[in-house]
């Protein structure tokens, strides 16, 4: 198979929810070139990330390199890297790399949208936005990325909620903002917003090392109404457009 390039210019607009059927992120065993490139100037970065935040770790995660959308899909092709690597491309956005990445929305059965508050240690601090994170190499299965395992035990681990247990939307839906890619999945519960976030509670006061501070019920998408990342009011507005039109 050759290598993958990107069709960005047959994208919808930054911010424009589409629906898609699959994603298939395979995984090349080379270095991302943006790392090869930029290797000195990220451990510079990563030192003075460490300095104001020593509670980071310079993990592994996957970077893509080439992300395409077509016959209702989108597929790509990315690279393991440092975590350092990828905070440093986080504030160059340099067009050699894409960050894909998978959030489930968990919809309680009052009509909430749960949402969880980053804690001080992590590198979102305060942030609230969906349990989710980058993909790493604990989720490439047969050299592609198990986009559906990523998420569920991305939100096992931090909110104690299994998503197995959930009543799933097939597809996905897919949202583009400054070469940051979300990929969304629909998870609803019949438990109300109050039980999931005592769920959630109880979970963090179990935890030794809790990646968030707390829980949160949305129940409409004011964008002002939390510290929320930019990928997120665009989100609230399609979501609660779409439940009242259900």
């Amino acid at each position: 198979m050759g290598a993958l390039e990107s069709n960005t210019a047959l994208w919808p607009a930054e911010g424009v929810i589409i629906p898609i059927d699959d994603v298939e992120i395979r995984v090349n065993g080379a270095a991302h070139p943006f790392h090869l490139g930029e290797v000195e100037r990220a451990q510079e970065n990563w030192q003075r990330e460490i300095a104001a935040n020593p509670h980071l770790f310079d993990g592994r995660m996957v970077l893509q390199r080439a992300l395409r959308i077509e016959d209702g899909r989108i597929r790509g092709e990315g690279h393991v890297v440092p975590y350092s690597t990828f905070l440093w491309w986080r504030k160059t956005r340099a067009e050699g790399a894409f960050h894909l990445f998978a959030m489930p929305a968990i919809l309680s059965s009052d009509g909430a949208l749960i949402l969880v508050r980053m804690g001080s240690h992590t590198a979102n601090p305060a942030r609230v936005y969906s349990p989710s994170g980058s993909l790493e190499p604990e989720d490439i299965v047969d050299g592609r990325c198990d986009i559906a395992g990523n998420v569920r035990r991305e939100a096992l681990e931090e909110t104690g909620i299994d998503l197995a247990l959930a009543t799933v939307e097939p597809g996905y839906h897919l949202l583009h903002m400054d070469r940051a890619v979300t990929v969304i999945r629909v998870y609803r519960y019949p438990e109300t917003a109050a039980a999931l976030v005592a769920r959630v509670a109880a979970h963090i006061a179990a935890d030794p090392e809790p990646e968030i501070d707390e829980a949160i019920a949305i129940f409409g998408p004011d964008p002002k109404a939390h510290n929320y990342p930019p990928f997120i009011p665009p989100i609230l507005e399609w979501l609660f457009r779409r439940e009242t039109s259900l």
